[in-house]
């Protein structure tokens, strides 16, 4: 019996076990960066449909004014939990730009934006 229990000992026995928890480390740790990575994809959409819905606001109050629009596409960017970076107007065209931190895990926070250009639509081209 004592010579089994040294063969058992001195072999290879339990490599796999290792080499499977190995492999089912790095697969939990691909797993979370693929899910940070969807985490900072999404807050991106988040901004770019903030910027949208903010350039389609503030052309839709453009008639009482540029401030009056670049007002509506801040308060949309608030609703939207984005901060509005810049609001330009140009005769009837309306740009907004906007960005939100987005949290990239033990990566830190990364800032994401948005920007969008809303008015009428040119006939000549």
């Amino acid at each position: 019996m004592t010579g089994s229990v040294a063969r058992r000992l001195a072999g290879d026995g339990g490599g796999a076990t290792a080499f499977a928890c190995l492999a089912l480390a790095g697969l939990i740790a691909l797993t979370m960066v693929i899910g940070q990575v969807g985490v900072v994809v999404v807050a991106r959409h988040r901004a770019q449909a903030a910027a949208d819905l903010g350039a389609l606001g503030a052309a839709s109050v453009l008639a009482e004014g540029a401030e009056a629009a670049c007002t509506e596409a801040g308060e949309v960017a608030r609703w939207m939990g984005v901060r509005m970076r810049r609001c330009a107007v140009a005769q009837w065209d309306v740009v907004v730009a906007v960005e939100a931190n987005a949290s990239f895990g033990v990566f830190g926070v990364r800032t994401v934006s948005g920007a969008a250009r809303a008015g009428p639509v040119d006939e000549s081209e």
